[in-house]
């Protein structure tokens, strides 16, 4: 052996083989990717399942509100101005992104709430696959008596 190189059976190459600093590093650097994605994921899908239980919220209350009217054209305008009304102040979504159609067949009054969420904050995510960016709510009331 030469001298100054480092043999197999020196104490320093026995002290490095057994060393374990540096292995938490080595372990972190693994599972971070992983951790990282499973918390986008949790922050996107809860954004996302926010969202679309105060839309259905605001569906359900619309549908409700829209009850007492006399006409098809009162219950729809009573419609639209609780959704309109509950937007912003409830869900703290803009109403321009949101799309309110009111229908009536069969003495039932169905409220349809579509919301575009494509600049969603919660929906920017990019590291997971994400459910549609256009969220649908619908309530449906019947009219009228039992």
């Amino acid at each position: 052996m030469v001298k100054g190189e480092i043999g197999l059976e020196s104490p320093w190459a026995e002290r490095l083989r057994r060393s374990e600093t540096g292995v938490a590093l080595i372990e972190f650097a693994v599972i971070a990717p992983i951790f990282v994605m499973i918390l986008a994921g949790i922050v996107a899908y809860g954004g996302y399942f926010w969202r679309a239980h105060s839309l259905q919220q605001i569906a359900n209350d619309a549908a409700r509100t829209a009850l007492p009217g006399l006409t098809a054209n009162e219950r729809e305008e009573l419609a639209r101005d609780i959704v309109m009304r509950e937007l912003e102040p409830l869900a703290g979504l803009p109403s321009d992104k949101a799309e309110v159609s009111i229908s009536e067949a069969n003495d039932t009054l169905v409220v349809t709430l579509v919301y575009d969420a494509s600049n969603d904050a919660f929906l920017q995510l990019g590291l997971i696959p994400l459910p549609d960016r256009r969220i649908r709510r619908t309530a449906a009331i019947r009219l009228g008596g039992l």
